[in-house]
């Protein structure tokens, strides 16, 4: 076995080539500090070129601790207040690199997620970043005074500080692993369960059957669960639910938990259906699909009620099925998992880390950044936010 002394040396290991890993690297390098970043992939920042659909959702104008889910709420408090959005932004335009302004304050590239990517690569060039890719970390040893020696499969390496960036489990196409995780438990820091979010949900099979013919609708609606609410669309896939608000509500969503959809937010379809009785012999259906999909009204509506004249249905009836388009009660069956979770909900206890330099508190000289911590992100830039925040401030430390 080699001894640190065998090892190469440098100041500051980053594991992960992610976006709060290379946050961390430009910000530990412009401090003179010699960089390595080590991953297992063959090129840096692969989950960076596939966020926002290619488009990079890079951050948000609304950035606010109530965005973000985790056992201390606070912690996220000092970072997203030390390194903003609005800092972000600046590096976006001194790149000069072009970009849009979505709904709820989503800020997307105007071309390509690898613009977002090329000009981190850059700031890491000036900074003497230095990088060993296509590499297996296999061990990590804390030295008897300070420090750590990382054993990979392409050599030994020492640092003084020592920066897990290695992400979550979302997307395992992508290289996620429970790495992060399994380095924090190694140095006796606990790791909260994760799960995926920000995740479509599959059906139970009786609810899956009976939806399965409105595959690609997508409707206008808000969804609650635990205390939470988002309003946007939510999509009928051919396995479950889609879609912005379904992906938020999925981050709060407990196995077994109920979700209640109100599939028209704009209206009271119970005073509406009672107006609308000034045209008698219309069939229910035939006014329901004025506000809603027709395939979405009769998978909802039960086939004798929807065929029924207006006229003949009581007002108590009518009050019922607007409570089943308003209050549309529904189990999803569970996720797709981290398969297509764009998140990680849980992770690394942040009771355990400082909020102000990212630095474990029972170890010193080890730091943990961006997903693999135990703070997640609303959809809409948010994590991607979190990541340069996070990295930014062990930056400033490591």
């Amino acid at each position: 076995m080699l001894s640190a002394s065998h090892s190469e040396q440098t100041d500051v290991i980053i594991i992960g080539a992610g976006a709060s890993g290379l946050m961390c690297a430009i910000e530990a390098g412009k401090r003179k500090r010699r960089v390595l970043v080590i991953d297992h992939a063959k090129n840096p920042g692969q989950k960076l070129l596939i966020s926002g659909g290619g488009r990079c959702n890079f951050t948000n104008y609304h950035i606010h601790a109530g965005n973000y889910i985790s056992h201390n709420p606070h912690f996220c408090k000092s970072a997203l207040s030390r390194y903003t959005q609005m800092d972000f932004l600046a590096l976006v335009k001194k790149h000069q690199v072009a970009f849009s302004q979505r709904e709820h304050g989503q800020l997307f590239c105007a071309g390509s997620s690898r613009e977002i990517l090329n000009l981190l690569l850059s700031e890491c060039r000036d900074a003497g970043v230095l990088f060993k890719l296509s590499t297996k970390m296999e061990k990590i040893e804390q030295g008897r005074e300070h420090g750590f020696t990382v054993y990979t499969d392409q050599g030994n390496f020492f640092c003084n500080s020592l920066v897990v960036a290695t992400g979550g489990l979302s997307i395992p196409a992508t290289g996620a692993s429970p790495l992060g995780y399994n380095i924090a438990k190694q140095f006796h820091i606990k790791v909260w369960p994760p799960h995926a979010g920000l995740v479509p949900f599959t059906l139970q099979p009786e609810d899956k059957e009976k939806l399965s013919g409105l595959s690609g609708i997508s409707v206008d609606a808000i969804v609650n669960n635990r205390g939470q609410r988002f309003r946007g669309n939510i999509l009928f896939t051919h396995r479950g639910l889609s879609g912005p608000a379904v992906l938020q509500i999925s981050s709060y969503w407990q196995p077994g938990d109920e979700l209640t959809i109100n599939l028209l937010p704009d209206m009271d379809l119970a005073d509406e259906l009672k107006a609308k009785k000034q045209h008698p012999q219309q069939k229910l259906k035939t006014i329901l699909a004025e506000y809603l999909p027709k395939r979405l009204v009769t998978a909802l509506i039960m086939s004798d009620l929807a065929e029924r004249p207006l006229q003949t249905i009581s007002h108590s009836r009518l009050r019922e099925i607007s409570s089943r388009l308003q209050q549309w009660r529904i189990k999803p069956g569970g996720t797709e998992g981290y398969r297509t979770a764009e998140i990680t909900v849980g992770g690394v206890d942040c009771d355990d880390i400082s909020s102000k330099t990212m630095e474990a508190r029972k170890v010193p000289g080890l730091y943990f950044i961006g997903e693999v911590l135990d703070v997640t992100g609303w959809l809409g830039g948010y994590n991607l936010q979190w990541a340069w925040s996070s990295g930014w401030c062990a930056g400033q430390d490591a």
